[in-house]
């Protein structure tokens, strides 16, 4: 499916033209438009901008199944607007429309009342698996696992097997991986292909696969997403402490999980707590909230590097010329640093660097950091003789400094992500705001110690 091809298809039926048909009352109209011409991700979108009555007007046109997929991509305020106007029978057929997984993580966004609502409308059965999920651990493949899936019996033939899936697979997330089980215990996994191109004679237990991937319902969230990524799989079984099968996450929810980690990882490299609401869906107060802790405390530790500085106080008097420097020192090590912890992080992230790796990232990082500040000292130092900031001496002061500065920036950058995962946490923490922070003392006590030997102050 072509970029331009999606993009004609959304043209289609634009904020607008909703809007429009509704002031026109056009409810016929638009509800064969929004069937035929509108993704639930897209309509989700759209409706964020609407007020609640246009919003619920909307939402009622919709068939039951893409008023269940648009209300999982709609956000917590969205959700609860429509819970408080629909009725229980409308709420109910939505319910059993979604899939358990994406139940679970709308209650999980919602006020503890408006989850009462939503359990109330709730099947018995359907309650207690939502109630189990939501007992997982926060972050575990328990607690984003899907317990909708197809289980096999190894006795089966394929014409049974064919058959079971026609039977229940409208009910089921996925259809394309089936998990054979033996008293509930996960034997193997069968590829529909498998099942469609074998003779229908053959038993289960002939053509399952018994080699297969799996997890554990304790396992980090985001280690089974990156699991499903690097094999390519479209869902993965989840299994507990005494291999009995209890769920599978799918790709869909891997990606979720992803998306969702970057975020965070994204904010925290930006010295900003997480936040699960968007820009626009975030108060002031809670921006505020958010972002002081890290300024608070990265400005109250540059108190260090203003200690250094007064401390050679005197070597400013005789030099003041000295000061006008350290700007561009501090800049480039700063840089430098977070430069390297990004690639770090990122490696770490996708499974390109274990924590066995330090001692090769580290001999990497120094090699470059030569390399770069050779580069970067012989400009830099041609550069104070042509404007006449100082001499060959002062030239070579700065570049010795910028070396130093660069190398240490480079080790330092690497090593505090890898410190980080060593004990348990998350190597983003150890990004830009701290590190810049780390290269500035280190800059200071460096280019302060090298122009005192050097000028003898």
């Amino acid at each position: 499916m072509s970029e331009e091809w999606v993009e004609e298809q959304k043209e289609e039926l634009t904020e607008e033209r909703i809007l429009e048909m509704l002031e026109g009352r056009q409810y016929k109209e638009l509800k064969e438009e929004l069937e035929n011409n509108m993704y639930p991700v897209d309509l989700a979108d759209i409706l964020e901008e609407f007020e609640q009555k246009q919003l619920v007007i909307v939402f009622r046109l919709l068939a039951k199944e893409e008023a269940a997929e648009t209300f999982t991509y709609m956000n917590s305020d969205m959700r609860e607007v429509l819970i408080n106007a629909l009725t229980d029978s409308e709420l109910e057929e939505v319910m059993e429309e979604m899939y358990l997984d994406d139940t679970v993580d709308v209650l999980e966004e919602l006020p503890a009342n408006v989850v009462d609502r939503l359990l109330l409308v709730t099947d018995e059965e359907k309650r207690k698996q939502i109630n189990q999920l939501l007992q997982y651990p926060e972050d575990s493949a328990g607690s984003v696992m899907n317990v909708d899936y197809i289980a096999l019996r190894r006795e089966m033939t394929v014409a049974d097997a064919i058959l079971r899936i026609r039977q229940i697979g409208l009910n089921r997330e996925t259809i394309y991986t089936c998990y054979v089980t033996e008293k509930k215990k996960l034997i193997g996994v069968v590829d529909v292909k498998e099942l469609l191109t074998t003779s229908e004679s053959k038993l289960i237990e002939e053509i399952m696969e018994t080699n297969m991937l799996y997890a554990q319902t304790t396992d980090d969230q985001e280690d089974v997403a990156r699991t499903i990524t690097k094999y390519g799989l479209i869902a993965l079984p989840i299994v507990d402490h005494e291999m009995c099968m209890v769920g599978i996450v799918t790709v869909d929810d891997a990606m979720l999980v992803l998306q969702e980690e970057e975020t965070e990882d994204i904010s925290i490299m930006a010295g900003v707590s997480p936040s699960d609401e968007s820009y626009f869906g975030t108060t002031v107060f809670e921006h505020v909230k958010s972002r002081i802790p890290w300024l608070l405390f990265l400005m109250l530790s540059a108190t260090v590097t203003q200690m250094i500085m007064n401390s050679y106080e005197s070597a400013l008097t005789v030099m003041p010329q000295l000061a006008g420097f350290v700007p561009m020192l501090t800049g480039t090590g700063g840089n430098c640093g977070s430069q390297s912890s990004t690639l770090v992080i990122r490696g770490l992230a996708v499974g390109e660097i274990e924590l066995t790796d330090v001692i090769k990232v580290i001999w990497k990082e120094v090699r470059i950091a030569v390399c770069i500040s050779v580069v970067l000292a012989v400009v830099n130092g041609v550069r104070i003789i042509l404007m006449g900031q100082g001499g060959i001496t002062m030239a070579f002061t700065i570049g010795a400094t910028m070396a130093c500065t660069i190398i240490i920036a480079k080790v330092v950058g690497c090593t505090l992500p890898l410190i980080a995962e060593k004990v348990g946490l998350d190597p983003a923490i150890m990004a830009t705001p701290l590190i810049s922070t780390l290269v500035d003392i280190s800059t200071i006590s460096v280019y302060f110690a090298i122009v005192s030997t050097v000028f003898a102050l």
